[in-house]
């Protein structure tokens, strides 16, 4: 009976042993999730005027080619006038 006694106390204690570690180990994963989760609203926020203050280079191609259809234009009329 003696020998029982001892292997639920090692048992119970090797237990929370483990519950310990794993708690201690878990607690920062939580808190440092919880503090991305604080800025996220902020990084979003940033993300979201980063697209607008953006938006308008989606129109670079349409510039470059305008402008590339302009220059040949003018080195058109530069050639026609002997220069």
């Amino acid at each position: 009976m003696l020998m029982l006694d001892t292997s639920w106390t090692i048992g119970f204690t090797v237990g929370a042993v483990v519950v310990v570690a794993v708690v201690a180990l878990v607690v920062p994963i939580l808190i440092l999730a919880r503090s991305i989760g604080q800025r996220a609203a902020t990084i979003n926020g940033h993300l979201e005027e980063t697209v607008e203050n953006t938006d308008a280079l989606k129109e670079l191609n349409t510039t470059i080619d305008a402008a590339g259809a302009i220059t040949a234009g003018l080195n058109r009329g530069r050639k026609r006038l002997g220069g």
